[in-house]
């Protein structure tokens, strides 16, 4: 219980309602786990036993699609959501989870975050305000995927990295991916995803060191996708 009292990720929803009286007794049911670099803790399709919080880390959340081919939903670092796909609208996960750096993260089984919902209306009200941003990026990304060209897909993406985890002081994305996580984020290959990588080098708007990527020039970047709504999926 000590551990959420003395989080510091407040846009944590459990964070948030902390100093709730009726709290306490939950998070003493509380699972801490400790995932390695790579380590799947949420298997597409199976048994759904509850959501995870990260307290701290990196994941990449993915989903199967045609011809088994894996494609990233979305990536998530502390205080951050996993596995709600799976609460309260079947038994099974839509979705699987890896840790991409090692991660720490707080489960609460459904039968526990159920009776939490009942006792606790705030938690509730930030619960269901969560799951409409999600359905609007959702929605936001469906249109995103039909009208934008692989090169505008690939720069979102870039730009989504940088929104999520930020740049160093050398202006590297805080998190090292393989090429081919970007193409299964922007739904194309990791040959297209190369070549786009190549020209926007030439052209000062990205830079590279090894796995290392970093952005130049954010706002010309931006401008490249401005019309499809880039501050929508924050």
């Amino acid at each position: 219980m000590s551990d959420c009292i003395t989080c510091e990720n407040t846009n944590c929803l459990i964070k948030k309602n902390i100093k709730n009286p009726n709290i306490e007794k939950f998070l003493l049911e509380k699972h801490n786990i400790k995932c390695k670099k790579s380590q799947q803790f949420i298997m597409e399709g199976a048994p759904a036993h509850g959501l995870f919080f990260v307290r701290k880390g990196q994941v990449k959340v993915v989903k199967t699609g045609i011809y088994g081919r894996e494609q990233i939903v979305r990536f998530a670092h502390d205080g951050e959501i996993i596995g709600h796909r799976g609460f309260g609208s079947g038994k099974n996960y839509p979705i699987g989870a890896l840790a991409i750096s090692e991660t720490h993260l707080c489960n609460f089984t459904n039968e526990i975050l159920t009776k939490m919902l009942h006792e606790i209306p705030n938690l509730t009200f930030d619960l269901m305000l969560f799951y409409s941003e999600e359905l609007n990026r959702s929605e936001t990304k469906v249109r995103k995927f039909a009208q934008m060209t692989v090169r505008e897909k690939v720069i979102d993406s870039f730009l989504y990295i940088k929104r999520k985890f930020g740049q160093d002081a050398d202006g590297f994305f805080k998190i090292q991916l393989p090429r081919k996580d970007f193409a299964d984020f922007a739904g194309t290959t990791e040959e297209q995803v190369i070549r786009i990588i190549s020209s926007l080098k030439k052209e000062k708007l990205l830079r590279s060191k090894g796995k290392k990527l970093g952005i130049i020039d954010i706002d010309l970047l931006k401008k490249e996708i401005s019309e499809h709504n880039y501050f929508l999926d924050s």
